[in-house]
């Protein structure tokens, strides 16, 4: 994510030169299914940067400034959770992602702290409210940039946490993290955080027991893993991967992958090379586009499969920062058969939170919080 001022946008001629590249060859696109979809404004933050399913059908959104709000039916709560003594938000830092545990147990905030270091903290909660007394710290990792944090976290269909970091930023991966094995940044992390102390270690994470390599790490060779996501119908993973200056991508993953999965940054930029030679296990994304005068970040979304949208359900729905546009891709295989424009503008869109219903909403750095509905 490019925390800045979102530029204009274009007009659409120059839109449609920006072409959006995918593995999947064009002969292998179909039309995608057409939904009516609208944009419902169902709360105004201050600079909303993440959100999740709560108990009792709530959607807990994370402020960037460090505080946690609780959206029901009556609107956007008062703060239930405030770090902002503890955060900043200078370069890309700040509160960056929010997970409840299976249960509705424990909540978990991933945040940058004052050193800007990236820290995972968790809070018991019982019967919907947190606990503040119960406070820990399960993971800190130290940033050597402002940029690249990632940050964002989610629980897997098999319990486990997952934790996205991003390279340590500054340009080109200089340190080269995402393909070193001896450092979390620019990785995918598994870690069981009800067991162990302050975690432990999943015995089958693809490089537990292995020399020189971290066992938490579950995949890697990524850039700045912004904001991904499980399907909540198949398991599958995908993550939306921030590029440095021509490609930004979707990787996936199947649900009985076991891990281990090399996404290419810096050798690879998407499919393209970048530095040195692509690595022999490269896995390239799923769907990859150019960035242009309009696009410059992705922000990777969820599959839908809620029941106010039926013509949606299956495709996976992203956006970009700068551009705003809501786009769905249908797959089939592990492969993109469609891409489609559902003709809806989000601003500066963060992140998408899927509720306990499975409906999607759309966050809004500006303060915006969306529903995805259907078209009056």
């Amino acid at each position: 994510m490019r925390v800045r001022k979102r530029p204009a946008l274009v007009g659409t001629l120059v839109l449609a030169a920006s072409l959006a590249l995918s593995t999947a060859s064009a002969e292998d696109r179909t039309a995608p299914r057409q939904a009516d979809v609208s944009l419902t404004k169902v709360a105004e933050a201050k600079n909303p940067i993440d959100g999740t399913a709560g108990p009792d059908g709530t959607v807990w959104i994370a402020e960037r400034s460090g505080t946690v709000r609780v959206l029901d039916d009556k609107g956007l709560g008062d703060p239930v959770v405030d770090i902002t003594e503890e955060t900043t938000e200078d370069g890309e830092r700040g509160l960056l992602g929010i997970a409840f545990d299976p249960g509705f147990k424990h909540l978990y905030l991933s945040f940058t702290d004052l050193q800007g270091d990236s820290r995972l903290d968790e809070f018991a909660v019982e019967n919907g409210e947190v606990q503040q007394g119960s406070r820990r710290t399960v993971l800190q990792q130290e940033q050597p940039y402002a940029n690249h944090n990632g940050g964002d976290i989610a629980f897997g269909p098999d319990g486990m946490l997952y934790v996205a970091f991003g390279d340590g930023g500054s340009a080109n991966d200089p340190q080269d993290n995402g393909q070193n094995l001896d450092t979390l940044l620019g990785k995918m992390l598994r870690i069981d955080p009800g067991k162990g102390d302050p975690y432990a270690v999943p015995e089958d994470n693809p490089f537990v027991g292995k020399p020189g390599a971290r066992p938490e790490i579950w995949a890697y060779g990524l850039r700045n893993p912004w904001r991904f996501s499980f399907d909540s119908a198949t398991g599958d993973l995908l993550i939306g991967d921030v590029g440095q200056n021509r490609r930004e991508e979707i990787d996936w993953a199947p649900a009985d992958s076991a891990g281990g999965e090399n996404y290419g940054w810096a050798r690879m930029e998407g499919t393209l090379p970048v530095a040195g030679q692509e690595p022999a296990n490269h896995v390239p994304p799923v769907f990859e586009y150019d960035r242009g005068p309009a696009r410059c970040s992705v922000t990777g979304g969820h599959v839908y499969r809620g029941d106010a949208l039926p013509d949606l359900r299956g495709q996976y729905l992203f956006s970009d920062y700068c551009e705003g546009a809501i786009r769905a891709l249908e797959m089939k295989n592990g492969k993109v058969t469609g891409e489609t424009d559902l003709g809806v503008d989000g601003g500066e869109v963060v992140s998408f939170a899927e509720g306990g219903d499975q409906e999607l909403y759309v966050l809004a750095l500006g303060g915006e919080i969306y529903r995805l509905d259907p078209a009056a």
